[in-house]
């Protein structure tokens, strides 16, 4: 499967709601302290998957010069009257005939691609945006944790000042794949007319082992640095959903 628009107009109007509570200034120390760890020098950054900018602006403030890449067009434009430098493309081929000291692509974006070609070309095309000895950063679900704790179906309800939502996820496991199917069933609820709306995406999530990432890695101009577990920096285990991964251009 390529990398294809997921977030449809309705899901991208919903999205900042649905992760409100998500510590994005956490998430971005932690970024922050690993780039300085693998690349004191870094200051350009290319972030693949910008979804709103909840990352990126808040990088902005850490000193960085940062641009970012979302395939949606709906979200770019939220994250653009934000102020943050975001074009709309395609991580697997958008070239900005520029390189950087740092690509990021976080909050699981790298596990939407699906297919080992496209993989791959998205791993080089990472390289080829990157200066020597820049660094790939990157976070996706990992394959001993999704098969020893299995994805299993999750309700999550939310709401603001105007709307209140209820998100039903049903995920189908295709075990030789290495992907899960995650269907989302949204309904909403305006509060200021009392309309309903109800829609589904489904989220083909691919989960990745540390050998795997390693050979893709290897195939794309990359040193596998580091596997850890995101936030924390513990070694991955069995319980580590997301796993962080830091590459090097070599």
């Amino acid at each position: 499967m390529t990398q294809k628009d997921v977030f449809n107009d309705q899901y991208s109007k919903y999205y900042n709601l649905f992760y409100a509570e998500k510590n994005y200034a956490s998430e971005v120390d932690y970024i922050d302290r690993i780039i300085k760890k693998f690349h004191a020098t870094a200051s350009k950054i290319l972030e693949f998957g910008s979804g709103t900018g909840g990352h990126g602006l808040l990088l902005q403030k850490h000193g960085y010069d940062i641009s970012g890449v979302e395939l949606s067009a709906e979200m770019a434009k939220i994250a653009q009257k934000k102020g943050y430098n975001c074009r709309v493309g395609n991580m697997v081929d958008v070239s900005l005939k520029a390189t950087f000291d740092v690509v990021i692509a976080l909050f699981h974006v790298v596990s939407y691609i699906n297919a080992n070609q496209q993989l791959l070309q998205l791993f080089k095309n990472a390289r080829n945006h990157l200066n020597i000895d820049g660094i790939f950063i990157f976070d996706v679900w990992f394959t001993p944790a999704v098969i020893h704790q299995m994805p299993a179906v999750r309700i999550k309800k939310a709401e603001n000042e105007e709307i209140e939502i209820t998100r039903l996820a049903e995920p189908v496991l295709h075990h030789l794949q290495n992907v899960v199917d995650v269907n989302y069933h949204i309904f909403s609820k305006d509060k200021r007319d009392g309309k309903y709306l109800e829609f589904s995406e489904k989220h083909s999530m691919r989960h990745f082992s540390v050998p795997e990432v390693e050979l893709l890695a290897m195939n794309s101009g990359f040193l596998l640095e580091r596997a850890e577990e995101f936030l924390t920096g513990n070694e991955p285990s069995i319980d580590t959903w997301g796993v962080n991964f830091i590459l090097k251009a070599i």
